[in-house]
């Protein structure tokens, strides 16, 4: 028989572990991305940054308090899959598993991801739901890294869904969902950092012209609110006819910019 553990009990445990890790996530994710970005700016790079528009501190000090509470949020998303986990009802970790499996299950928790962010995020632009549910992070017209977390609250339960969802269904190595999340923050601050790190030609590729890249994302908050709803690829955008018309055009004149 399984242990019983009160919801609230479950939420005790859950909120400060939670805040801790995803905050520390956040603040690590963010202050690696801006330390890159000061180095690059400074060493023949400032070419790469995608807008003439700069950011304001009005934008910086809003961003991360709406940050802190989508991690509070995020904690609060959590408790149900915890609950259950600890209370026998799910699985949750799969316990030990090779590097393979562990990759294998972080391929998959990436492709599926893509395909839950592009369908909800493309659901977040209707406008039934676009003022009440996805406003909050659409008002940074110029992503800085600080944007990841910048989400009305109710976009941070649909965005915290899906790990909660996964952990219930699906039993999968810590390892692999450690590395997963790790990926997440990392594509998600680069996304939203501004400039474009990506060589020349890459939007061009047949192969990693699949990878969504800075300008994809940067171009989806800069006017081009009706495409580029992809996170980590661009396939679901092609296949759909999402795609901004002028991607490949920008990335283009971004990437080829002289110094």
């Amino acid at each position: 028989m399984p242990s019983h553990l009160s919801f609230s009990d479950a939420f005790l445990r859950v909120l400060p572990n939670v805040f801790a890790f995803d905050g520390g996530r956040y603040v690590l994710g963010v202050s690696i991305m801006a330390s890159v970005l000061w180095i690059a700016h400074r060493v023949g790079l400032r070419s790469r940054i995608i807008q003439n528009r700069r950011a304001a501190q009005a934008d910086y000090t809003r961003e991360i308090f709406t940050s802190l509470r989508s991690v509070m949020i995020y904690a609060v998303v959590a408790t149900p899959s915890v609950w259950l986990q600890v209370n026998g009802y799910v699985v949750g970790d799969s316990g030990h598993a090779t590097p393979v499996v562990i990759g294998l299950y972080v391929v998959a928790l990436i492709v599926v991801h893509d395909a839950y962010f592009y369908w909800t995020h493309r659901a977040l632009h209707d406008p039934r739901l676009f003022k009440r549910w996805h406003r909050t992070h659409h008002r940074s017209v110029t992503p800085t890294p600080f944007t990841a977390y910048a989400f009305d609250w109710r976009e941070a339960v649909v965005q915290a869904a899906f790990v909660s969802g996964w952990i219930c269904l699906v039993p999968t190595p810590s390892g692999a969902m450690f590395i997963f999340l790790g990926l997440l923050m990392l594509r998600n601050v680069l996304g939203h950092s501004g400039t474009e790190f990506g060589p020349r030609g890459m939007a061009d590729h047949p192969v990693f012209g699949l990878l969504a890249t800075t300008v994809h994302h940067d171009l989806h908050h800069s006017g081009g609110f009706q495409s580029n709803f992809g996170l980590y690829f661009t396939w679901w955008d092609r296949l759909m006819g999402t795609e901004h018309p002028r991607y490949r055009e920008i990335f283009r004149a971004v990437t080829t910019r002289e110094r």
